[in-house]
Parts: structure tokens; C-alpha cells; sequence
């Protein structure tokens, strides 16, 4: 899964990409220092790009006037940068879901707004993706340029607990900077702050070997603050429980309550039997700790047996019906599909 390459970039001109659409999408949150900035590297990255490509910038509820910079650089630049605004801050992974659901391209592309990630990386990226017939690729910051104590270290122990719980060998999760064909990162959603874990889900709908990592370039942040926070490493431990579960018995929760209430009732009705064995031999047992435990053990075991009933109906309702947003958008047109891209389409 890992790629031990050397750091060799791929020239935008190169016409030995495969043809196809791109889109790069990115979510911001109060970065008005930096709008105007990342649609300049972008532009600047893919300028000469030798496939039609298009920019869906996300303002997360933004409230320092990056929506206003945003939507009017964009339009100075051209019809290909698209700047999108959700009602309100719905968080980084609710902004992306957002971005994809809006992106027209055969392969979407999606990265940090501070431009912390580099755009010169995402020819190089897609490259690979399309020649190596990948669903994903993802960046791995090799040179990472944060601080070691507030950011360096929870990212490494965060992305050992995930590898651990995940089962795939990513050394940087954590990097936005990815590549995945379309098609494949439609199949899954994006709720909470999963979009950490986006190569962890994506395994329920590929084969890890169709995903691939390569170091990319890292820059410390020169305007700004993060907006995200050292926060999310606590949530990360919670969203790792859910990972563990969807990953697991996302398809048949019955099997996991069933096996934990089969264990509890199994355990409740030996206690049980005993305890009968001893009354029939006289014993007095109602005033024994033991007779509760076996009882709440009992009713617990029902309880998660019943559990599992529940949770198998969900989950036929959650795939046979339709799939709600985590985000609500500020009515924007939408291109047709031959139309605001940069370059020939």
C-alpha cells in the first residue's frame, strides 16, 4: 500500500495523464488572509494543466469575510473557480461532503485552505492515480513543518491508533491532500469528523490494494490560525469506536449485540441454574448478591439481543433509503457540465 518513491513531481504538461476531468475541492473556515491566495497557487499550479479542471472552494459559515473575498476573487479569475457557502459552520468534514457532492469530475482532489498542502503536488498525485489504476492516493507529509508538541505528536499517536483499528499501513491519515476517482468516493458519506478517516471507509467499498500513498511537499502556515484545533485529537478517539464498529459490523450490527447478549444471557442463566441447584438442595438464596447479578444479567442479555434486532432493521432502512445531508448549502447555480471548467473540454 505504501509507495517508496522518491519526490519527483510530475510536470502539469505532461500529456501522458489520462484524460479526464478534475476537481479540486477545498474547505475554509475564517481564512480571509488566505482566500485570494489559494485560488492564486491553484490557478498558478494548474495553469497548464492538460485536462479540464475546475476549483470548489467551501465557505464553512465563515464570519470574518472570507466568503466576500472568496466570491469575488473567484469571479476575477474565471467561471472554474466555484466558491460554495454553507448557512453555517457545519464543521471541516460536513464542508467537504459538501465540495463532493458538488464536484463534477472524474477524479476529485481535496485539500487543506491554508495552504499548508501544496497545489504544484496535485498533477503528481493524479498521475499516479490514473496509471497505476487507484482509487485513491493519498499525500504523506513527509517533512512535516508543524509543531512538535501541539501537532507532531498527537498526529503520530492519533494515526497509530487508527492504523491500528483500520488495518491500513497510511503513515499520515491526517494529510488532506488526496486523489480518488470519483466514482469510488461517491460511495461512501461523510458525517462527524470522519474525514480522517476517509481511506478507513473507503476499504468497505474497495481493496486496499487499490490505495496507494506518496510523500507530497508540506509548508508551515505564514498567515492565520488553525481553526480546527488541538480539540479534534480527543475526538479522533471517539470517532476510532465508531470506525471500529462500521468496519466491522457496518453491514450486520446483530452479529455484534447478538454475540454480546448470547455471552450476558448465557452467563445470567448459568448463575441462575446454580443458584436453583442450591435452593433444591435447600440452601436459602434470596438474600444472596448472586441471585441480582444473574437476574440484571438475564435482562441485560435480552436487552441486547433485542438491541440487535433493532439495529439490523436500521440499517436495511439506512441502504434501502435515501441519504441525508450534514450540511445545507446557500442556493448557488450549478454549471452545466460542459461549462466553467479551465481549458478545452
Amino acid at each position: 500500500m505504501n509507495i517508496n518513491t522518491s519526490h519527483v513531481l510530475v510536470d502539469a504538461s505532461d500529456h501522458r495523464i489520462p484524460a479526464h476531468r478534475l476537481s479540486v475541492v477545498v474547505p475554509m473556515y475564517n481564512e480571509v488572509e488566505l482566500a485570494a491566495d489559494l485560488i492564486d497557487a491553484v490557478q498558478a499550479a494548474l495553469a497548464d494543466y492538460p485536462w479540464p479542471w475546475e476549483l470548489v472552494i467551501v465557505d464553512d459559515g465563515s464570519t470574518d469575510g472570507t466568503w466576500f473575498r472568496l466570491s469575488q476573487h473567484a469571479a476575477e479569475v474565471g467561471p472554474h473557480i466555484r466558491a460554495l457557502r454553507l448557512q453555517r459552520n457545519f464543521r471541516q468534514t460536513a464542508a467537504m461532503q459538501a465540495g463532493i457532492d458538488c464536484a463534477r469530475g472524474d477524479v476529485i482532489v481535496t485539500m487543506d485552505g491554508d495552504l499548508q498542502n501544496d497545489p504544484r503536488d496535485i498533477p503528481m498525485l493524479v498521475e499516479y492515480l490514473l496509471r497505476e489504476d487507484k482509487d485513491i492516493v493519498a499525500g504523506w507529509r513527509q517533512n512535516r513543518q508543524d509543531g512538535f508538541f501541539l501537532r507532531k505528536i498527537p498526529s503520530f499517536i492519533a494515526n497509530g491508533l487508527i492504523r491500528k483499528v483500520s488495518g491500513l499501513n497510511f503513515k499520515d491519515l491526517g494529510c488532506s491532500l488526496k486523489a480518488f476517482r470519483a466514482p469510488v468516493l461517491r460511495k461512501i458519506r461523510l458525517y462527524g469528523e470522519m474525514h480522517r478517516f476517509i481511506p478507513a471507509w473507503l476499504s468497505t467499498v474497495t481493496s486496499p490494494d487499490r490505495m496507494a500513498e506518496l510523500p507530497v511537499r508540506h509548508h508551515a502556515r505564514t498567515k492565520g490560525q488553525s481553526k480546527y484545533g488541538i480539540s479534534r485529537t480527543l475526538r479522533v478517539i471517539v470517532d476510532l469506536l465508531s470506525i471500529h464498529y462500521f468496519l466491522r459490523f457496518g453491514t450486520r450490527p446483530g452479529h455484534f449485540f447478538g454475540g454480546i447478549g448470547l455471552t450476558v444471557l448465557s452467563l445470567g442463566v448459568g448463575i441462575l441454574s446454580y443458584l436453583m441447584v442450591l435452593k433444591f438442595m435447600g440452601e436459602s438464596i434470596g438474600t444472596r448478591p448472586l441471585m441480582f447479578v444473574g437476574f440484571f444479567c438475564v435482562l441485560g442479555g435480552l436487552q441486547f439481543l433485542t438491541t440487535g434486532v433493532l439495529a439490523e432493521l436500521l440499517m436495511r432502512t439506512y441502504y434501502e433509503g435515501g441519504k441525508a445531508q450534514a450540511y445545507h448549502l446557500v442556493d448557488a447555480p450549478t454549471p452545466q457540465h460542459n461549462e466553467g471548467w479551465h481549458g478545452r473540454v
